[in-house]
């Protein structure tokens, strides 16, 4: 299994960012995808999961209205769309799968909002 992320960057304040994870391995259609953060000195936290198919979703609340997560099952990528972004969502942002009792992780993408 290997999730590979992408799109993190330097953004100011009020920006956004669409974050990718492209994964393999697994039968990627079947199973919920989640995207987690992680902040220097905090713990990791869930911002957002999606379904298989798609259509059910959840969200953080520091997040729910200004996060987006989609996914492609043809493509075997899952994303994550962040608008009006904040300094406190300064953090690493990991995509995660977990196939029953095995939870696989990527290696992160930085998201930094700065002035």
């Amino acid at each position: 299994v290997q999730l590979v992320e992408s799109g993190g960057g330097l953004v100011q304040p009020g920006g956004s960012l669409k974050l990718s994870c492209a994964a393999s391995g697994f039968t990627f259609s079947r199973y919920y995808m989640r995207w987690y953060r992680q902040a220097p000195g905090q713990e990791r936290e869930l911002v957002a999961s999606v379904a298989s198919a798609g259509v059910i979703t959840y969200y953080a609340d520091s997040v729910r209205d200004r996060c987006t997560i989609t996914r492609d099952n043809a493509k075997n990528s899952v994303f994550l769309r962040m608008i009006n972004l904040k300094p406190e969502d300064t953090a690493i942002y990991y995509c995660n799968a977990n196939l029953g009792p095995y939870d696989y992780w990527g290696q992160g993408t930085q998201v930094t909002v700065s002035s």
